[in-house]
């Protein structure tokens, strides 16, 4: 319902983010860290609670500014779709340098997210 206050539950709300440089830094020293199809992940599974994402880019990624948010808009509709079979896991997200998104970038992004959650 508009203006109730809840999210939807496949939605992106802050209790999906991981919002903090504390926890951005933590995840990417002690996490996992594995590279799928050219993307970089760093996860770690928390005792309980649901998948949180964090996406890391720059410049260097994608110099237009309308390119890093589009490739941002994949990575976390990509992660919305898959988010009730990751459980209780963080996920930070580095795309490749130089990335041109299509149609299939978030189909890949899914599945490079289900295997990790395997």
């Amino acid at each position: 319902m508009p203006g109730t206050g809840t999210s939807k539950p496949a939605g992106f709300g802050k209790d999906k983010r991981i919002r903090t440089s504390v926890e951005f830094e933590a995840l990417m020293r002690a996490g996992t860290k594995r590279n799928l199809n050219g993307f970089t992940f760093f996860y770690s599974a928390r005792p309980a609670g649901t998948a949180r994402l964090g996406i890391l880019i720059s410049k260097k990624h994608a110099v237009l500014a309308s390119d890093r948010n589009r490739i941002k808009r994949c990575i976390r509709e990509a992660f919305r779709q898959v988010q009730g079979g990751l459980g209780a896991l963080d996920v930070l997200v580095r795309p490749p340098y130089g990335l041109k998104t299509s149609t299939e970038t978030v189909g890949q992004l899914r599945t490079c997210l289900e295997r990790l959650a395997k």
